[in-house]
C-alpha cells in the first residue's frame, strides 16, 4: 500500500475572513503538504491531535489520503485500478458492446491522473491504448501483448487507493484530465458528460460494496458540465437537388454501387438510422404489387446491428445484434415506405434474388453492410458531386445527415410531430429539440392563424 512514516506537523493556521474564521490544520507527508479547514479552533485542535496520536503510536500515513491506517476507510484496502476492473467486469455481460467501449474511454484518462506518479518511461499514447484496449476489456486483458503487459503491471503498481476520491483537490485533478485530451485540448463537451455518468454508475457500485461511503462528484451550484446541444445543425440538411446528385454518383459506381445506393435511399426516404438500415430483413420489407395503384409500403424495424468493433462483442463480430434504441428488447416500429423507395426496394430485391429471412442490405460476400464501406462511398460522393465551398461546410458531412434531412423534410411537409417521433424511433421532447431549428415553411400559415384570432380595438377609432 502507498504508506509511509516521514510525518511533520506543522502549526494551525487561522484565517479570519469577514464572515467566519477558518482554522486549517496542516501536516506533511514525504514532503507534501497536506490540509484540513475547519471551522472552529476545537475541532481542528482535537483532529490534530488525532494525527499526532496515531504518529507516535508508530502508525504508517495513507500517501493517497494524508491520514494514519486508524483514520482509513475501506477505500485504503484497494487501488483505483483494481477496483475499476473489477466494476467493468461486473458489467460486462449486462452492458451493449458499445457501452462498454464508452466504460473503457471514460476510465482511461481518469485512471492515469490517479497515478502517483506519471509514466515517462512509456509513450501516453501506448499508456492509454493498453488501458482502454486492454485492461478495461474483459476478454482481451488476458491476451494482452508482452509490451502491454508491461505497461498494466507498471500502472497497477503506481496506482492510488480508492481513498484519493475522498480528497476533493484529487477529485478535481481527476475530473480535469477526464476532460482532456492527450495533446492538452479540451474534448468534447458530450464527452465530458459521458465520463460523468460513468463514474457515478462506478460510485454507486462502490458504495453498495461499502468502499465508499459516499459519492465524491461535486454536486449543486457551480458544478454544472459545458453546455451541449442536441439540435441539428441546418447547414448539414441536404436539399432536394443535392441529395438526388450524391445517390444518382453512388448508383453509378461499377462496384456495389447499386446495393450502397439502396442503402442512402433508406436512410434517406425512410429516417431509420444506418444501424437499423443494415439490419432490415427481407421479410419486414412490405411492398405492393408491381401494379397496384397505390404504391405505399411499409418497413417493419425491429432490430439494429451498430458497429462496436469485433473487441468488445462477445461473438467476435464487428456488429453485434440489438433492439431498437431506447426500446424494450421486443419492441418494433413501422415506417412508411413511399412509392420512390417502393420502386428502389424492389427492384434491389429482385436483382440481388434476395427472399425472407435475407438481410436486405448485404456486403459482397454477403452478411453486414461494411461500415467502412458505407463511409467511404459517402466522402467520396461528396468530393465528387459538391463544389469545393460546400464539401467544406457541415453539408451532409455524415450519413447520419440523411436521417436528419428525411426527418425535418417530414417535420416541413406538415406531418405531427407525435407521428414523426413515432416513425423516427424518438420521444416527442426529443424530436423537438432536435429538429425545431430546420422546420420551414409554414411561416405564412401560421401568420394567417394568428390573425385569425382578431386584434384588440384601436383606442382611436373608438373614441376613448
Amino acid at each position: 500500500m502507498d504508506m509511509t512514516y516521514d510525518v511533520k506537523f506543522w502549526k494551525t493556521s487561522v484565517y479570519a475572513g469577514k464572515k467566519k474564521t477558518t482554522y486549517t490544520v496542516r501536516w506533511e507527508l514525504e514532503g507534501k503538504e497536506w490540509r484540513k479547514p475547519f471551522g472552529t479552533g476545537a475541532l481542528a485542535d482535537s483532529f490534530r491531535a488525532g494525527l499526532v496520536s496515531a504518529a507516535r503510536k508508530g502508525e504508517a500515513f495513507s500517501l493517497s489520503t494524508g491520514l494514519p491506517v486508524s483514520h482509513l476507510s475501506r477505500a485504503a484496502g484497494v487501488t483505483w485500478y483494481d477496483f475499476a476492473i473489477q466494476f467493468v467486469d461486473q458489467l460486462w455481460e449486462r452492458t451493449s458492446g458499445n457501452n462498454r467501449k464508452i466504460v473503457a474511454k471514460a476510465l482511461t484518462p481518469v485512471t492515469i491522473a490517479l497515478l502517483r506518479s506519471q509514466p515517462t518511461a512509456f509513450k501516453g499514447v501506448d499508456v492509454r491504448r493498453a488501458l482502454r484496449e486492454y485492461a478495461f476489456n474483459t476478454l482481451r486483458r488476458d491476451q494482452a501483448p508482452p509490451e502491454i503487459a508491461v505497461i498494466l503491471r507498471w500502472v497497477q503498481r503506481n496506482s492510488l487507493a480508492m481513498a484519493a476520491w475522498e480528497d476533493e483537490s484529487t477529485v478535481e485533478m481527476a475530473l480535469r484530465a477526464a476532460g482532456t485530451k492527450l495533446d492538452g485540448t479540451p474534448v468534447a463537451a458530450s464527452s465530458v458528460r459521458r465520463t460523468k455518468r460513468v463514474l457515478n454508475v462506478l460510485f454507486e457500485y462502490a458504495i453498495q460494496k461499502k468502499v465508499l461511503q459516499e459519492n465524491p462528484l461535486p454536486k449543486g451550484k457551480g458544478t454544472t458540465a459545458a453546455k451541449t446541444s442536441s439540435a441539428v445543425d441546418k447547414r448539414s440538411l441536404l436539399n432536394k437537388e443535392q441529395a438526388s446528385k450524391l445517390l444518382g454518383w453512388v448508383y453509378s459506381r461499377p462496384r456495389g454501387g447499386q446495393r450502397l445506393h439502396t442503402f442512402f435511399a433508406a436512410m434517406y426516404y425512410a429516417g431509420a438510422r444506418p444501424e437499423e438500415v443494415v439490419a432490415i430483413d427481407v421479410g419486414d420489407v412490405r411492398l405492393p404489387d408491381a401494379d397496384a395503384d397505390d404504391q405505399w409500403g411499409e418497413l417493419l424495424l425491429h432490430t439494429a446491428h451498430p458497429e462496436v468493433g469485433k473487441q468488445w462483442t462477445n461473438t467476435g463480430e464487428v456488429r453485434e445484434e440489438r433492439g431498437l434504441k431506447g426500446r424494450a428488447a421486443d419492441d418494433s416500429r413501422t415506417v412508411p415506405c413511399r412509392p420512390g423507395l417502393t420502386r428502389i426496394l424492389r427492384a434491389h430485391i429482385e436483382k440481388e434474388g434476395l427472399k425472407p429471412g435475407d438481410l436486405l442490405m448485404q456486403g459482397e460476400k454477403g452478411g453486414d453492410l461494411a461500415g467502412s464501406v458505407i463511409r467511404r462511398a459517402w466522402r467520396r460522393a461528396r468530393k465528387e458531386v459538391l463544389t469545393s465551398y460546400e464539401f467544406g461546410t457541415p453539408l451532409g458531412r455524415r450519413v447520419y445527415d440523411l436521417r436528419h434531412t428525411c426527418l425535418t423534410n417530414w417535420l416541413n411537409a406538415g406531418v405531427p410531430a407525435a407521428t414523426v417521433a413515432e416513425w423516427a424511433g424518438n420521444s416527442v421532447p426529443v424530436l423537438l429539440a432536435t429538429y425545431a431549428r430546420c422546420i420551414d415553411g409554414q411561416l405564412d400559415d401560421l401568420k394567417y392563424r394568428i390573425e385569425q384570432a382578431g386584434e384588440l380595438p384601436d383606442p382611436a377609432a373608438s373614441g376613448s
